[in-house]
């Protein structure tokens, strides 16, 4: 049972995407089936985390090779909570999709490339050595690669380049610092790491360490290396953007957070001090640039930078409080940020575009819209009583815990410039009187009803979470727990072995 419980969220999301690659040709059934498998892998995380939760963190050997030798999958309870939060968004995407995703994108591969991407993401969370972690990096690049590209738009293209050239660059790095590990301990299965890395030079560890944050920074769009980000995620349909936002930077932060907490811990005051320095300059620098921006869809891509900082903020504290925050903060966000892009393509569509100079009107003609953006949005600028509020609230907390003023002042500063950003978006959009539609600007359509059911289905899970938000905040105290003390893990994958 416990093999089938790790192995479900690679397979259910294989299986789909094979299933829909034969019915692509028969696009009512691929749709039908795409829905499906989300659902099974909700239902399969579901009872991933209850598992974890009851037993503790569970893995498997595949093949019956044992570790360190052989493949591991395991799942301490950080992981299988993501792995659940990725079902979360996964079920609202395939179901907005439904209404969005050209019957030309169907053909060409959208919902099996769609499935592999999950699988890919599922795969990155449960993965237990270096290795394989990074085989399930490329899945992901590949898998997004063709959804960032999948259409006849030039502007798609030309957002995909950076997006190509900057994975390439965070491959070389991880794949570089495998070798070193590789050739400094013997092995690169996370639990046998923790053990035999405290006996190596703290020097080269740290030297290493260094290549796994350039690596990892990359792929969480943490500063100076996130400019790919804003260039690339505006471009693609809404519904791929939406799983681009939400998903695929948690990985690098997952990666960052799985990392140094259990291995690269030696020189602990130089390395997250380092991730300190970067959380500031993210935040700051995601949040500036989105101040800028007139078009929905850039500055939300630019919010996703400045919100990683917070992330990066509670890993580089480490402390208690401070990595049960960044764990709650992870979860809000990848439901909140995935929301607010939902919402950007309806209201692109019923306005007729995604620039804020030619919408406006629509609280008067769609008063409901209104509310279900102002949920996701008062609550990435961590306004009381929604989830973003708590999120911030913990790391604040921590921050004066620490005694770490200047990173809260920067935290509180993007907080207030965050609510700028999302009170434009709201005068733009929603309050000001529409001017004249340009003859260049889309004729606006109605939405349907496929759009607003996961739009409204992750407005309620964010409502609550800030009015209930104790289940979280005891799952990922234990998931920070876990971090911190990582020798049920390591019993889990090495089965008590010295």
């Amino acid at each position: 049972m416990t093999a089938w419980m790790l192995v479900l969220p690679i397979v259910l999301p294989l299986v789909t995407a094979l299933i829909t690659a034969v019915l692509r040709h028969r696009p009512g059934y691929a749709r039908v089936m795409a829905v499906a498998g989300t659902g099974m892998l909700l239902a399969a995380g579901i009872g991933l985390v209850m598992r974890v939760w009851h037993s503790g963190p569970i893995a498997v050997q595949v093949g019956s090779w044992e570790a360190p030798f052989g493949i591991t999958l395991v799942a301490d309870l950080l992981a299988a909570v993501m792995v659940l939060v990725t079902a979360v968004t996964g079920l609202a995407v395939s179901v907005y999709a439904l209404g969005t995703i050209d019957a030309a994108r169907e053909r060409f591969g959208y919902h099996p490339l769609f499935h592999v991407l999950l699988m890919g993401v599922c795969g990155a969370f449960l993965a237990g050595d270096l290795f394989n972690l990074y085989v399930w990096f490329e899945v992901m690049l590949i898998a997004s690669f063709a959804l960032l590209v999948l259409g006849n738009d030039r502007e798609q293209v030309r957002g995909a380049v950076p997006y190509v050239v900057m994975s390439i660059v965070s491959s070389a790095s991880f794949l570089a610092g495998i070798g070193l590990l590789y050739g400094l301990t013997g092995t690169l299965n996370l639990a046998d790491l923790a053990i035999k890395l405290p006996t190596v030079s703290g020097g080269l560890v740290t030297a290493v360490a260094m290549l796994f944050l350039v690596a990892f920074g990359i792929k969480a769009a943490a500063f100076p290396l996130f400019f790919w980000l804003p260039a690339s995620y505006h471009t693609p349909p809404v519904a791929v953007a939406a799983v681009f936002a939400g998903l695929l930077t948690k990985v690098g932060v997952y990666a960052l957070l799985r990392t140094f907490s259990l291995l690269f811990v030696q020189d602990v005051p130089f390395t997250h001090g380092i991730l300190l320095a970067m959380a500031a300059l993210t935040m700051l620098s995601g949040v500036l640039g989105a101040a800028a921006q007139k078009d929905i869809r850039r500055i939300l891509s630019f919010h996703i930078v400045s919100q990683i900082g917070y992330m990066l903020m509670g890993l580089a504290l480490f402390t208690p409080l401070a990595l049960m925050g960044a764990v709650f903060y992870v979860v809000h966000h990848i439901i909140v940020k995935a929301n607010l892009f939902l919402i950007g393509g309806v209201v692109a569509q019923l306005g007729g575009s995604f620039d804020l100079d030619h919408l406006g009107g629509l609280y008067r003609r769609y008063p409901w819209l209104a509310v279900l953006f102002l949920v996701p949005a008062l609550s990435l600028a961590g306004l009381p009583p929604l989830s973003g509020f708590w999120a911030k609230l913990i790391l604040i907390q921590a921050g004066l815990d620490a005694q770490a003023y200047v990173i809260v002042g920067v935290a509180l500063a993007v907080g207030l410039l965050t609510l700028y950003s999302m009170t434009k978006i709201w005068v733009g959009a929603f309050w000001k009187v529409q001017p004249a539609v340009p003859a260049d600007v889309t004729s606006p359509r109605p939405a349907a009803v496929t759009m607003l059911l996961p739009i409204a289905m992750l407005a309620a899970l964010t409502l609550a979470i800030g009015l209930y938000a104790e289940p979280l905040v005891l799952v990922a105290t234990r998931a920070a727990d876990g971090l911190l003390e990582p020798t049920p893990y390591l019993d889990a994958v090495l089965g008590g072995a010295p």
